[in-house]
């Protein structure tokens, strides 16, 4: 009794060996091993049932064990895999998944007979599996529940005894053919699977096909030399980026408005500098707001010729492939600017004009530029202030359609139709043009003040420097006259906080243009690598 007592008892593997070995069935000792094996696999796989949850870690990783064991007892058993020749059609992509004839069980084709949706979307379009494909994952569902049950038979050898026991055990035959229905059905619904999908990411590309297509007739236009060929092919290249860019654009807004018009205006703009229409400060302006548009385009040009000898790599779903986001993301914030900078004339005479009036400041523009080149955080103090001081320095200048175009609601609308303005209209800033033209009167007569001229540099050093580092010429001036001067800056300052906050979004892109201007294009950041 004490030796029976201490026996070890046999594992439940031993125990189904040995059932296997005294009762039949078929099983050789490395085929139980396999099955046995398979089953406890299954039993982590599904506790409960038949699918784990696949989303979680724990369940993806008990399914890639489960499937790696059925490969295992389908190769002990002799068991032959299903053909696969359909394999050599994949595309590459789905090759270096699918190298071979071999069973390569994976848990997303899994998954995907147990999705039950027919419709996938990508790209914002909705793409339907066929029925074909949809019955397939039914029967795979199906034997995927067959093998599960007599898995489920087998793990019950030991828990029963007897007649009841000898009945629920399942064959050698039984185990086979579970595993060879599942391999034909899993075969089966792969191919129309992976064959359909093959067909969605090729249509899924066809925004970016289409686009490296047009890209490579615009090199043959230039080639030609043909002015109206080259500005048909633009027009065709432009409207194709800009649907490109409303579906795979996820940094800023996707926009597909943006035309041809902007790049051939672009175009005239750097004519006009080439010729000297356009020169100074101004011409200087323009020609970088007008290359930076031309800029862009290139570089998605560039982008569409290195990636046409590589369409393969391109993620169907073209919002996951960082290159092209960025190349389009670039575009977009570029061609905003354009089509409101460069495209509208009065803008841009605007601008350029406001340059002029900063950079003839000989004294203050260096300081003006360093801090643009430091970024230094009173740079966006300073702007809207020198902004505000432009326009009521002259109410009348082309300039003022910049604060016109930040500030809409201060002005009217002259009848003649949208967009034309009457001078403005609003109190508090017809107080302002007042308030400025008194100061200015003032400082132009103060003896220290040396006329007109220097009263205004005057004027710009307090709105740049503050009070206290204006330069000798701001200290020096009696009491009385500093105090009409400060009181012009505290008006200045309620103001210039309405030109930052009536539309932040339009105040930001007018600075960032005002800063790129100033410094000359400096700001342009250099040609990126090539990622797909």
């Amino acid at each position: 009794p004490g030796k029976a007592a201490s026996r070890a008892v046999p594992s439940r593997s031993v125990r189904i060996m040995m059932h296997w070995l005294f009762n039949g069935n078929g099983f050789s000792a490395t085929e139980c091993a396999a099955v046995d094996k398979l089953s406890l696999s299954h039993q982590r796989l599904a506790p409960g049932g038949d699918v784990a949850n696949l989303r979680t870690d724990e369940g993806y990783s008990a399914c890639v064990n489960f499937l790696a064991n059925i490969n295992k007892a389908s190769r002990a058993l002799a068991l032959e895999a299903a053909p696969r020749e359909y394999r050599a059609n994949f595309s590459l992509n789905y090759k270096a998944l699918f190298p071979d004839g071999e069973r390569h069980l994976r848990v997303d084709v899994l998954e995907a007979s147990f999705d039950q949706q027919s419709e996938i979307w990508v790209n914002g379009e909705q793409f339907e599996m066929s029925l074909e494909a949809r019955d397939g994952a039914r029967v795979l569902q199906e034997a995927w529940s067959d093998l599960g049950a007599v898995l489920v038979r087998w793990q019950a050898i030991g828990a029963t005894s007897g007649k009841e026991e000898s009945a629920s055990k399942p064959s050698k035959a039984e185990v086979a053919g579970a595993l060879v229905t599942l391999d034909k059905a899993w075969a089966h619904f792969e191919f129309k699977y992976i064959t359909e999908l093959i067909d969605i990411e090729v249509r899924a590309r066809q925004h970016i096909v289409r686009a490296v297509r047009l890209e490579e007739a615009l090199g043959v236009a230039v080639d030609e030399g043909s002015v109206e060929k080259r500005r048909r092919a633009e027009k065709e290249l432009v409207q194709c980026i800009s649907q490109l860019n409303s579906v795979a654009n996820v940094k800023r807004k996707g926009r597909d408005d943006l035309g041809a018009e902007i790049l051939f205006s672009a175009q005239e703009v750097m004519r006009r500098c080439e010729h000297n229409e356009l020169s100074g400060a101004a011409g200087a302006a323009a020609s970088t707001l007008a290359s930076d548009v031309i800029a862009s385009f290139e570089s998605v040009r560039e982008y569409l010729q290195e990636v046409g000898s590589c369409l393969e790599h391109v993620d169907p779903h073209l919002c996951n492939n960082e290159g092209l986001v960025a190349r389009l993301a670039e575009w977009e914030a570029s061609w905003e600017v354009g089509s409101r900078y460069v495209m509208q004339v009065t803008t841009l005479e605007a601008i350029c004009d406001l340059i002029s009036e900063v950079t003839s400041l000989e004294t203050l523009a260096p300081a003006l530029i360093t801090m643009c080149e430091d970024c230094d955080v009173e740079l966006f103090l300073v702007l809207p202030r020198i902004v505000l001081l432009c326009f009521l320095a002259d109410p009348d200048n082309r300039r003022t359609e910049i604060v016109r175009g930040l500030l809409p609601h201060l002005f009217q609308t002259k009848e003649g139709g949208a967009g034309k303005f009457s001078k403005p209209s609003d109190p508090q800033l017809q107080r302002l043009l007042s308030s400025f033209g008194s100061v200015m009167q003032v400082l132009s007569t103060t003896a220290s003040a040396g006329g007109s001229k220097a009263a205004w540099e005057l004027v710009m050093a307090r709105a740049m420097f503050g009070s206290t580092e204006a330069g000798d010429a701001y200290t020096s001036l009696p009491s009385a006259t500093k105090k009409v001067v400060e009181d012009l800056m505290r008006d200045v300052e309620g103001m210039s906080l309405q030109l930052q906050r009536h539309c932040p979004e339009d105040w930001n892109q007018f600075s960032s243009v005002l800063v790129q201007c100033l410094l000359g294009g400096k700001q342009r950041d250099a040609a990126p690598k090539f990622e797909v």
